[in-house]
């Protein structure tokens, strides 16, 4: 009886010893990304951009890990988030830096509206996302300072282009990461040589020029993908990279010549903090 009862004690011992270090409160899922794609919570119209968005294979080459506390900038209607808040949830940490709750513009307003309306509809998938208003270049933009071990961003660079916040992005990147963190980057890729200045109205950045200004601000280019490159896209079409789809912003006009050449040529980058 002394034997069972000692045995007892043992092993609830180790077990407050556990949970007192810490120990983790489900075992990692290695196949977390797959089944977060394959979910029956994601918009159709989302999943329908899969072939071309490459998102398991892409988030594996920038990174992911389930554990981790990633930082997803400018998530606009959430493509991304529908897979990476199920894959961390339990694990890591998604934040969502969307934009400022007190945001003057209407679309602004709107979009963060609708984002917000989607993770209160499904709980189960996003109650543990913390969606944060993000002010480029403002203290703690993404969060304490090195607080964060991924800090990823889709197809927004020239956006950041257009509103001249390029530099504080990419120091509030910095700032939230630990030393070893790294930044994932995916955006619409110019032809070598193209302005800059361009990508604002255009939609494509050059990647060399991109590279430059990414380690200019302390990051490390780690390795660069072609997972999302397109021979097809000549990145020069009238009204930009939205002339293709899924925005498809010329309807009917030249529909089936945008539609045979697919999504945008895109450049996958993972850069880190020293």
């Amino acid at each position: 009886m002394k034997a069972g009862i000692v045995s007892t004690v043992a092993t609830l011992a180790f077990t407050l010893a556990a949970a007192l270090a810490g120990a983790p409160a489900a075992a990692h899922d290695h196949d977390a990304l797959a089944k977060a794609v394959a979910g029956e919570h994601r918009t159709p119209e989302y999943a329908a951009r899969d072939a071309a968005r490459n998102p398991a294979a892409t988030l594996e080459f920038l990174g992911f890990d389930q554990n981790l506390v990633i930082v997803e900038v400018s998530p606009g209607g959430g493509w991304y988030t529908e897979i990476l808040a199920p894959a961390v949830r339990g694990h890591g940490k998604l934040v969502a830096a969307h934009f400022p709750a007190d945001a003057t513009s209407e679309y602004m307003q709107r979009v963060r509206g609708e984002f917000l309306a989607k993770l209160a509809a499904n709980p189960a998938v996003y109650d543990q996302v913390e969606v944060i208003g993000y002010q480029a270049g403002t203290d703690n933009a993404l969060g304490a300072t090195g607080s964060a071990d991924l800090v990823l961003t889709f197809r927004n660079i020239h956006g950041m282009i257009r509103g001249g916040t390029l530099d504080a992005f990419l120091a509030d990147a910095y700032a939230v990461l630990k030393s070893g963190g790294r930044l994932g980057i995916v955006q619409h890729r110019a032809p070598a040589g193209a302005d800059p200045a361009a990508a604002g109205e255009s939609g494509y950045v050059p990647q060399a020029w991109l590279i430059e200004q990414v380690e200019a601000a302390g990051f490390k280019l780690e390795a660069a993908s072609e997972v999302n490159a397109n021979p097809k896209d000549t990145a020069d079409h009238p009204g930009g990279v939205w002339a293709l789809p899924p925005r498809l912003r010329h309807g009917e006009e030249n529909r089936d010549k945008y539609l045979a050449i697919g999504e945008s040529d895109r450049m996958t980058l993972r850069f880190i903090k020293p």
